[in-house]
C-alpha cells in the first residue's frame, strides 16, 4: 500500500475538519512551532500571551482564550523536543449552537517541515501554511497551437488546469494572383509571427513562474507545433524542457486533455496516468463475462472479508463514517452506518465507535494483503469513479457471488 497516499488522505481530511470550525470573536488559537525552536521558547511566548490575555475586556472571551493557552501549555509540557517537522496546535472554543460553545483541540505534526513560528487568535484557525502542503508538486506545462488559436495550461498532479485560450487574427489565404497575392501572403506571415510571439510570451510567463517544472508538452495539428518550437517562440530557458510533441485535433481546452492522453506513454509514471490506467482496468473488468470486480461499500467489504480483493480502489473524495462494535462477550466485530448498541451475534450490550470508512477498508485490505490505490477526484476518470461507483471498488483475485 502507498503509505504516502493514505497519509495525504488523512491530512486532507484533518484540514477539512479544521476549516469547518468557527469561533466567536478571537477565541481560536493557532500556534506553529518549527523544528528550529525549543519547547522552552514556545512556553515563554505563551506565558507572555497568557499575561496579555488579562487585558481582554469581554469576560467570556478572556476566559476562553486563557483556557486555550493553558491547554496548549499543558500539551507542550509533555514534549521533550519539537518533532522533526515541527508541531501545530489548534485550540479554542468552537460555536456549537446559539450562544453555545465547546472546547476543541487538534495537534498536528505536518507531513513536511514548517519554517515559521506563529501565534494567532482569530474566529477561524489559520491554515494557510498547511494548505500549501496539499498543492500538487509535480507540474508539466501544456501548449496546443495552430494558426487559428492556442491554449496554454498546466498538468498539476491529477488536474489539467487551463490558463488561457488565445484566438488568432491571422487571415486565411485567398485566391488573388500577382503582386496582390504576394503582398497579402507577407501580411499573413507577419500576423502569424505576432500571434506565435504572443503565445510564446504567455507560455513563458506561466511556465517560468513554476518552480521545478517537470517538462513541457506541445501539441497541435500538422507541423505548426514544430515551427513554433524550432523558431524559438518559447523562452530559451524553457526550450530544453520540451519533453515531446504530439498531433492533436483540437487547440482549445479539450485539446489540452487530448494532448495529455496522447502523452500517456511519456507520462506513464505521472500520478494522473497511473490512476487513469487503474480506473480503465476496473472499467474493463466490469463488462467482462465472469467479471472479477466489485463496487459499493457492502459488496467491497464482503469481498475483503472473503480475502478476494487483489486491488482496492478508494476515492480521495470519499467522506463516509461508520459505526463499529467489537463485542466484549463473543468478539464479533460489526460495522454499519448507524450506531450499534447490541451485538447481533450474542445480543450482549455494547457501544459502537465512529470510524472513518476509509480506515476500515484499508485495515481489511491489510489483513488480506490486498493492494490499496487512492484515486483523486480531480481528473475526469476520478470524478466519474466517485460519482458513479461511490468511490469504492475492487479488482478481484477470483469471481465471487456477492449474495454469499
Amino acid at each position: 500500500m502507498d503509505e504516502k497516499a493514505l497519509a495525504r488522505y488523512e491530512f486532507k481530511r484533518k484540514m477539512e475538519d479544521l476549516q469547518s470550525v468557527g469561533g466567536k470573536a478571537t477565541e481560536l488559537i493557532s500556534l506553529y512551532v518549527p523544528p528550529s525552536r525549543q519547547v522552552s521558547d514556545a512556553m515563554a511566548y505563551l506565558r507572555n500571551e497568557l499575561s496579555q490575555s488579562s487585558n481582554i475586556k469581554s469576560k467570556g472571551t478572556k476566559k476562553n482564550v486563557t483556557a486555550a493557552i493553558e491547554s496548549i501549555m499543558s500539551r507542550l509540557r509533555t514534549l521533550k523536543s519539537v518533532p522533526e517537522n515541527g508541531v501545530v496546535f489548534f485550540v479554542g472554543h468552537r460555536v456549537t449552537g446559539k450562544d453555545q460553545t465547546e472546547m476543541t483541540q487538534f495537534v498536528i505534526e505536518p507531513p513536511v517541515p514548517i519554517s515559521i513560528f506563529l501565534y494567532r487568535c482569530d474566529s477561524q484557525f489559520f491554515l494557510d501554511p498547511l494548505l500549501v502542503m496539499l498543492e500538487e508538486k509535480e507540474t508539466y506545462g501544456l501548449v496546443v497551437v495552430d494558426r487559428s488559436e492556442a491554449t496554454v495550461g498546466l498538468l498539476k498532479g491529477h488536474r489539467i488546469v487551463p490558463v488561457k485560450n488565445i484566438p488568432s487574427r491571422v487571415p486565411s489565404k485567398h485566391g488573388r494572383g500577382g503582386q496582390s497575392q504576394r503582398r497579402f501572403e507577407r501580411l499573413i506571415e507577419i500576423a502569424a509571427h505576432e500571434f506565435f510571439k504572443k503565445v510564446g510570451d504567455l507560455a513563458s510567463e506561466v511556465f517560468l513562474e513554476v518552480e521545478d517544472l517537470n517538462g513541457i508538452l506541445v501539441g497541435g495539428p500538422g507541423s505548426t507545433k514544430e515551427f513554433f518550437i524550432d523558431k524559438g517562440y518559447l523562452h530559451h530557458e524553457l526550450t530544453p524542457k520540451v519533453v515531446d510533441m504530439f498531433d492533436t485535433g483540437y487547440t482549445d481546452e479539450y485539446g489540452l486533455k487530448e494532448l495529455v492522453d496522447k502523452a500517456a506513454d511519456t507520462l506513464s509514471d505521472v500520478a494522473l496516468m497511473v490512476e487513469k490506467k487503474l480506473v480503465q482496468r476496473f472499467m474493463a473488468e466490469i463488462v467482462k463475462s465472469g467479471s472479477k470486480s466489485a463496487y459499493g461499500i457492502d459488496d467491497v467489504v464482503n469481498a475483503l472479508n472473503l480475502g478476494a480483493v487483489d486491488t482496492l480502489l478508494i476515492s480521495e473524495g470519499l467522506r463516509v463514517d461508520r459505526h463499529r462494535l467489537t463485542c466484549a462477550s463473543c468478539g464479533t466485530v460489526t460495522a454499519q452506518p448507524v450506531p450499534i448498541t447490541v451485538c447481533p451475534s450474542c445480543s450482549a450490550a455494547g457501544e459502537s465507535e465512529e470510524i472513518d470508512l476509509v480506515k476500515e477498508l484499508v485495515g481489511l485490505a491489510e489483513q488480506s494483503s490486498s493492494e490499496v490505490e487512492f484515486i483523486s477526484p480531480d481528473s475526469d476518470e476520478g470524478s466519474a469513479f466517485l460519482n458513479t461507483f461511490g468511490g469504492v471498488a475492487a479488482i478481484l483475485r477470483y469471481q465471487i457471488n456477492n449474495n454469499t
